[in-house]
């Protein structure tokens, strides 16, 4: 990350919820990463916010025991304590209006004149609109001495009326300008090389479409299971929970048009128009699946019929793509971590080819990997060394971690806080890019709710999932690829 230019007005970072396991394990350590690289504004504070009547050392002391703990070897204790005399924390409960009224005279008499200010709301999705009314109320939102930004973790919303209301509650306080909706995935180095790698690259450009590209594939594949978000998760499934927000972003990355320009409004006005132009997805091309043995996971209903997995396939009726299939999977306790954006192109003519039927094995696939081994993979055939004809697929591969030679890859909530104190909302989702997110993803959560669902198949845990996905990608004459591990399911 480069370092970014400020203004020099004081910085202050609130952090509502902080006293939650988002905090301790992401935030904080996030903001000490830039602090040691002098990322940071100059003069920045970071104020706690929550229930738990901590003391400011006391704050800090279980602040230091975790993020030593995710840092793990590396960790600098000097280093830490400097850091840790920016921190302060203010106890106070998110539905009282007199403790946003302490906070903001504590807050003041800090900063001793104009300043800067982003609020992160790291708790339950139910606080938020009673947070943003009492900032509101306080006046906390209002930028006439310095900026004021607010960043919202997902969930946005449990459908689309609830996003609409999510909306319009944040927006009775602050101007969308001031709103940065984080999605963690968008800050990962090899998500945000997507738009690098397609317009930097003249090669690879001009084959970016349905004339060369068959099909496109998109996994986020995860191994635990719910383990303790089991409360939330029967209630969101994966449709709700993954697929919204994490592969549709990835996917309007994958599908956009060339933006004018690289700043915000005008790379999030062509992943609206993507999101926009997706078809509505037929029930008969989605696969719903629960890995065995979710139904006993405390908190979680015996009789569950929550998908902890789904595949879909989907079209994006755009110049660019029309005809071509996008193939969507995610889902719990699978075989492996991986996310990863594979593209097949189109077999060559079969002139110098001794097997036809080969052929859809043998297209060009290129692979994007997010997670966990970040790098991009081509696979090509060459000939077989010996023979007259026979060919070989062999792969071509890049990984970040050949280049950064022990140096650390900056984790995702490094890039996108960054990015918030600068004012680049980029790397983050737009009121209207939620909206249409969730146009597509209600008809598909309401079918399977409905008396003609597609049934919901079992998988066992550390599979890949259910075969009912490897129907429905075969019946496309297509298998599912793991192109980072240069082979096929």
């Amino acid at each position: 990350m480069e370092r970014r230019k400020t203004d020099d007005k004081p910085t202050t970072v609130i952090i509502f919820g902080a006293s939650g396991d988002l905090t301790e394990r992401k935030l904080i350590p996030a903001l000490f990463h830039l602090f040691q690289e002098e990322r940071l504004p100059a003069n920045t504070r970071i104020i706690g916010f929550s229930r738990r009547p901590y003391a400011d050392q006391h704050f800090r002391d279980l602040l230091r025991e975790s993020a030593a703990h995710t840092i793990g070897n590396s960790f600098d204790g000097a280093a830490w304590e400097r850091f840790a005399s920016h921190i302060h924390y203010v106890p106070g409960d998110a539905l009282v209006h007199e403790d946003y009224a302490r906070l903001r005279a504590f807050v003041r008499q800090g900063e001793n004149g104009p300043a800067n200010r982003l609020y992160y709301l790291a708790t339950p999705p139910s606080l938020y609109a009673p947070t943003v009314e009492r900032l509101g109320a306080v006046g906390m939102a209002r930028e006439d001495d310095g900026w004021r930004r607010i960043i919202v973790e997902k969930p946005f919303g449990h459908d689309l009326a609830s996003a609409q209301q999510l909306n319009r509650d944040l927006h009775a306080v602050f101007d969308e300008h001031q709103i940065y909706r984080i999605d963690h995935y968008l800050g990962k180095e090899t998500a945000q090389n997507i738009l690098f790698f397609r317009f930097a690259n003249l090669i690879f450009e001009p084959v970016w479409d349905r004339r060369y590209v068959s099909s496109v594939q998109i996994t986020v594949a995860e191994s635990v299971g719910v383990g303790h978000r089991a409360r939330y998760y029967d209630q969101a499934g994966v449709l709700r929970d993954m697929f919204q927000n994490h592969l549709l972003q990835l996917l309007a990355l994958v599908a956009m048009e060339p933006p004018a320009s690289f700043n915000a409004d005008a790379v999030r006005n062509e992943k609206a128009k993507v999101l926009g132009a997706i078809r509505p997805v037929l029930p008969s091309d989605t696969v719903r699946a629960q890995y065995r043995g979710y139904c006993n996971t405390p908190d979680v209903a015996p009789d569950s019929q929550t998908a902890t997995y789904a595949a879909l396939k989907l079209y994006v009726d755009t110049w660019r793509w029309q005809g071509v299939p996008f193939f969507l999977r995610s889902g719990k306790a699978l075989a492996e971590k991986s996310s990863e954006v594979s593209l097949e192109f189109q077999c060559p003519p079969r002139l110098l080819l001794d097997d036809a039927s080969t052929c859809s094995l043998r297209s060009n696939v290129l692979t994007i990997c997010i997670q966990p081994d970040e790098g991009i993979h081509l696979k090509f055939e060459m000939k077989e060394p010996g023979s007259s004809s026979e060919l070989r697929s062999v792969d071509m591969d890049f990984h970040y971690r050949s280049i950064l030679r022990g140096r650390r890859l900056p984790d995702a909530y490094e890039r996108l806080l960054l990015d918030a104190l600068n004012g680049d909302a980029s790397l983050f989702t737009r009121a209207d890019e939620i909206e249409l997110a969730w146009r597509l993803i209600d008809p598909i959560q309401q079918a399977w709710e409905g008396p003609d669902a597609p049934p919901l198949e079992i998988y066992e845990a550390g599979s890949w999932g259910p075969e009912g996905a490897n129907a429905l990608i075969r019946r496309s004459g297509r298998v599912w690829r793991r192109g980072c591990c240069d082979h096929l399911e």
